[in-house]
């Protein structure tokens, strides 16, 4: 393994001219470039504009903690300013595909936003409802935060579904092909980790490239047997094909996803073993997990029950909130959204809870809380 770390140390510094990250959002953003609509017209000095501004940071601070696979039904309303954020765990290596559909006719634009949470949260990429599927291919495993949006005055529902799949084409071709060892799994008992995944397949099946990029080795000897190393497009990313039977590549060339790197083997230390591919993923950083790159096991989130967010809700009991706030019984809520667990629901101050279905009342008026001052609505 330290040759194969020496080895990928010098293909890393040969691409190190790649950014791993493209900003590929440098131009103004739908929703900056409404912010600046707004000023333009003065209307951020209104109290719906400045409350609108301040709304869309104080979201990203009061964000609902969710799991993935995700769905809700929301509802913006057109009497007051409105936001909501959600933030949520990613895996390097997954995929997350946000699906956000309007169900209002006419004119109704929401905003979507994804930050990355860190000392700094900085975001990642934009979109507006024009665009009703936008996919990210998480490159740190760390804390998330999607912020919808809509424009002032604007009033409608909408689904959100968010859902979690592989960044990577599976790299061995055939529905024969098996994961039969993890990453982590103990090797020479127990004296080192097994620093990749074994795939199973019946000998020869075709190992293919997982991502378009350029292969950087096609070795012989040692552990792996015949290996082939290939570097993602774009990114400080490669990917480690062993105990090949027969490697079909040469070094330089450049490959399409899906196209044959090779053949499935049992050389190297596997001669005593099934055919398989052991497959790995490198960064300057050295191995990580593979499985989330290639799991083939798209997850998508469980169905919303069909609940109305037209009337207002009133809490049957106290309930604190994620920040440890005491929320006394019978405070009428506004319903922002509903989840398989409950609802998203605006407090009077403007903070945002969930709360199980069984916690509220629903009634058919609306909350009389509604309009906030905007001197309540200010960032932290």
């Amino acid at each position: 393994m330290k040759k194969f770390l020496s080895y990928l140390a010098v293909i890393v510094l040969l691409g190190t001219s790649c950014k791993s990250v493209k900003n590929i959002f440098a131009a103004k953003t739908p929703h900056e470039k409404y912010a600046e609509k707004l000023e333009d017209r003065h209307l951020d000095e209104t109290p719906e504009g400045r409350q609108w501004l301040a709304l869309s940071k104080r979201a990203l601070e009061d964000a609902q903690a969710i799991q993935l696979p995700y769905r809700q039904n929301g509802h913006f309303h057109s009497d007051r300013p409105g936001a909501l954020a959600l933030e949520f765990e990613g895996k390097f290596g997954e995929r997350i595909t946000f699906d956000l559909t309007k169900k209002t006719a006419g004119r109704f634009v929401i905003f979507a936003d994804l930050f990355k949470q860190n000392e700094k949260t900085s975001r990642l990429l934009s979109a507006d409802t024009s665009a009703t599927q936008f996919s990210f291919d998480i490159e740190e495993t760390g804390s998330y935060i999607l912020r919808l949006q809509p424009q002032l005055f604007n009033s409608g529902d909408y689904t959100l579904s968010i859902s979690v799949g592989p960044s990577l084409g599976f790299p061995v071709s055939g529905g024969k092909a098996s994961i039969g060892s993890y990453w982590g799994d103990n090797r020479d008992a127990g004296k080192r980790s097994h620093e990749g995944i074994d795939i199973f397949a019946p000998k020869l099946t075709s190992a293919v490239a997982g991502a378009d990029g350029v292969i950087t080795g096609v070795r012989e000897g040692g552990l792996g047997g015949k290996t082939v190393w290939l570097k993602v497009k774009d990114k400080n990313t490669f990917l480690y094909y062993a105990h090949l039977d027969k490697q079909l590549v040469q070094e330089g060339k450049l490959v399409k996803q899906g196209e044959v790197v090779g053949l499935v083997g049992n050389t190297g230390n596997a001669i005593h073993t099934p055919s398989h591919l052991h497959f790995g993923v490198y960064t300057s950083d050295g191995p990580v997990n593979p499985l989330p790159f290639v799991n083939r096991t798209i997850k998508t989130a469980p169905a919303v029950p069909a609940k109305s967010l037209s009337g207002s809700l009133k809490l049957l009991k106290a309930q604190k909130t994620a920040q440890g706030i005491l929320i006394k019984a019978n405070t009428e809520l506004v319903p922002l959204a509903v989840n398989a667990k409950g609802y998203l629901a605006e407090l009077p101050d403007g903070n945002i809870i969930q709360t199980p279905f069984n916690a509220v009342k629903v009634q058919q008026q609306p909350a009389r809380l509604i309009a906030q001052p905007v001197a309540s609505v200010v960032t932290k």
